[in-house]
């Protein structure tokens, strides 16, 4: 099965994300279970912590089905000892948060070496921050994003994803979330049905599919390989919808949650239903 969403708000409590979700025809999503910039948040309640749990099976929804996303101060690739420290923390922070909800993952962006240390160094930090905070908090999977490749950030390779995959003691509690504009701007080829069965061959015999856990569905703003990280709408852009089709008519791509990130959230519905209209190889235009 396909499962296909969006990344829904919590406005009002984190427990509104599953009814948003549903709204839309979704049967996966993304949500942050805290400020996405803010450092620190106030604690679940019991009483949060049982109406998300509620809402989940209300709307038919599982853990399997949902991408959790960390907030984007974390750097836990960090060359300074001491703001690593920080966003450990708050890392560890955000895991134990899907753990009390009963989430199964959490997806994260790798990190920057802001042009301190070298990108091995980095990748390095990072596995380390990762036994850390795995051995702190249980089951709840480190999902890593990759990423576009601005300034300084690493993941934009796949072997950057295989790197810290490597340094990660606990390999079962470790995976990748690949994202479409990112993987398209880091230069890797999306535009054609060939080119993407060359990329994810690629993808396979690096990382391999054992580790894909989540992807996030967005289109492009910008050119193949301009290290530019500027999501678009799935119809729009640079990116076009021939990875779209791919995916959806590939089953290495099935029973993990598949989000969008596009630009425009009123027309979220309509983008849930063009892809599930790929699965045959049937294109239509959003009106």
């Amino acid at each position: 099965m396909y499962y296909i969403g969006a990344h829904v708000s919590t406005a009002g409590g984190v427990f509104n994300a599953p009814g948003n979700a549903k709204q839309i025809g979704a049967n996966a999503f993304a949500l942050f279970t805290k400020n996405q910039r803010q450092w620190v948040a106030k604690p679940f309640s019991d009483e949060d912590i049982s109406k998300f749990k509620d809402e989940m099976q209300k709307n038919g929804f599982t853990a399997d089905m949902v991408l959790p996303h960390d907030s984007y101060l974390i750097n836990i690739g960090h060359p300074d000892s001491e703001k690593r420290k920080k966003s450990l923390d708050a890392f560890i922070d955000e895991l134990e948060r899907c753990h009390q909800l009963g989430l199964k993952y959490l997806n994260f962006h790798p990190g920057s070496h802001l042009r301190e240390i070298s990108e091995e160094e980095c990748l390095g930090l990072i596995s380390e921050s990762l036994n850390s905070a795995i051995s702190q908090v249980p089951e709840v999977i480190a999902v890593i994003e990759n990423t576009a490749g601005q300034g300084s950030n690493v993941g934009y390779k796949f072997e950057h994803l295989k790197a810290i995959i490597d340094g990660v003691d606990k390999k079962d509690r470790v995976g990748v979330c690949v994202d479409t504009c990112h993987t398209h701007a880091a230069g890797y080829d999306l535009l054609t049905k060939d080119g993407c069965a060359a990329t994810f061959e690629e993808f396979g015999k690096i990382v391999g599919f054992d580790y894909l856990f989540g992807m996030h569905l967005n289109g492009a703003k910008v050119l193949k390989g301009s290290h530019v990280d500027r999501h678009h709408s799935l119809e729009q852009g640079e990116l076009g919808v021939d990875v779209f089709e791919f995916i959806m008519n590939d089953s290495r791509f099935e029973n993990i949650p598949m989000v969008l990130e596009t630009i425009d959230s009123s027309i979220w519905s309509e983008e849930v239903e063009l892809l599930r209209s790929l699965k045959n190889g049937r294109t239509s235009n959003i009106q």
